[in-house]
């Protein structure tokens, strides 16, 4: 699809993508089109599943969610079968706000957002090592973030939109 963005889908992305509560006016204006064709054009581009959906990020550190740890996990026995089960159910937990399959050495790379270093603790204990199915975790505590963004790198794929981050 990113040779069917003209120049007016990628800067309509690049905006809502920076903020999800721009009014379709807003965006029209600043794409300079009218309200209803922007709108369409919105619509268009949640169909064709580019959008797939706009979400409010909250400062997690305020809300007291503030410690961070990325886990690799290397299951016991890598069957189609533990995979499944495993991923199916690290879908269920709030905590992973990352998980994907890897290469090397481990199966999984989670991410896993929580309180403190006891809540992380007791996550680990009850609800990955309970499973069965991990022969070894490896986690690293975040010190501090240095970039964390949700924006997809458009410039990569479109001359109309800057790449600069």
């Amino acid at each position: 699809m990113s040779e069917a963005l003209d120049a007016v889908d990628a800067k309509i992305l690049d905006l809502i993508q920076h903020d999800a509560g721009l009014s379709v006016a807003e965006i029209a204006e600043r794409v300079g089109l009218s309200s209803s064709p922007c709108w369409r054009r919105i619509k268009r581009l949640e169909e064709t599943g580019i959008i797939q959906r706009r979400v409010t990020i909250l400062d997690r550190e305020k809300l007291g969610l503030g410690f961070e740890v990325y886990c690799t996990v290397k299951l016991s026995l890598p069957t189609r079968d533990n995979l499944e089960s495993f991923e199916a159910t690290i879908r269920k937990l709030p905590e992973v706000v990352q998980c994907a399959t890897v290469t090397g050495a481990c199966d999984y790379e989670l991410r896993i957002v929580t309180r403190d270093m006891h809540a992380f603790d007791d996550f680990l204990r009850d609800k990955i090592l309970s499973l069965g199915l991990v022969s070894n975790i490896e986690s690293r505590i975040v010190i501090r973030a240095v970039k964390n963004t949700t924006a997809a790198p458009l410039g990569l794929v479109s001359p109309y939109v800057s790449a600069v981050g």
